[in-house]
């Protein structure tokens, strides 16, 4: 008899906890956080990224209208896509391509590849119609962007995968920002897939960098730690959240969509609104 109560009881915690996750894999929200920096230039205190990363094609609301109404309560001066907005275990664009067609109408779209993306047959068809919409692909590539006379480099790189090469990720992408980042420029920030990497990036000057991957370690602790992320195990150190080492910093979505993984538990998605002010 006790023995029943027991299973009973365990079946009922495991209900409630798929309950609860696919509540909580559905209700995205909007987080404002903020980078402060005392090299960035004085124009840009106040500019606001939204930072969008990891779709997986996933759906939230009909034509992404849950996403779209975020984009909007954030007013943000550019929007910044992380990669991964498509899934090699899920075919199919429909869902990624609303996104993208309402969010241009919001403001600029800059957008970088994720691992999803160098692996998927879909992906050239998919870069296509971006670029037809005005989405601003960062293929390796940096622009200025201008503002009040100040100036800032954005700058954005393909994931490593596209290399197909037998190097380190870390090697790869130390060549690739070799050869994107201007030899002379102003405070730059770096939209990439991988926050694993962020030493590379530090030591290639990049005052800050937007990433994802992580999907916020999955699943998170009562006390806030992830607990497994691509590319960086059991217990990550980088899933969500601003960080600063050594000159240099990273804001880490929890992004959207899941992948091997279905389902997060307390770790909700997110559209964060990161806002740059200038001071320590």
């Amino acid at each position: 008899m006790v023995g029943l109560i027991v299973i009973a009881a365990l079946l009922v915690v495991f209900a409630a906890v798929l309950l609860w996750g696919a509540w909580e894999n559905a209700a995205v929200r909007l987080h404002a956080l903020e980078v402060r920096d005392e090299k960035l230039p004085s124009a840009f205190d106040g500019f606001t990224i939204a930072h969008v990363s990891d779709l997986h094609n996933a759906q939230f609301g009909e034509d992404q209208a849950k996403l779209i109404a975020l984009l909007k309560e954030a007013k943000a001066d550019v929007i910044a896509v992380t990669g991964d907005v498509i899934d090699k275990r899920r075919p199919g664009t429909e869902h990624a391509l609303d996104f993208f067609e309402r969010a241009v109408r919001i403001a600029p779209v800059y957008y970088v590849t994720g691992n999803h993306e160098a692996v998927s047959a879909e992906y050239p068809a998919l870069r296509e119609k971006l670029e037809q919409m005005g989405v601003h692909i960062l293929a390796d590539t940096a622009v200025t962007l201008t503002r009040e006379g100040d100036t800032v480099t954005l700058a954005g790189v393909d994931d490593p995968l596209f290399a197909q090469s037998s190097k380190k990720n870390e090697d790869v992408m130390r060549e690739k920002l070799a050869a994107v980042l201007p030899e002379k420029r102003q405070y730059t920030v770096l939209l990439t897939h991988r926050p694993e990497l962020f030493a590379v990036y530090r030591a290639a000057g990049v005052d800050l960098a937007l990433a994802g991957h992580a999907h916020g370690g999955q699943f998170r602790l009562p006390w806030g730690q992830g607990v497994i992320a691509p590319n960086q195990g059991l217990f990550p150190k980088y899933t969500q959240g601003v960080y600063t080492e050594a000159g240099g910093k990273m804001s880490v979505s929890r992004g959207l969509g899941n992948s091997s993984v279905p389902i997060r538990l307390c770790n909700r998605p997110e559209v964060v609104a990161l806002t740059l002010k200038k001071g320590e």
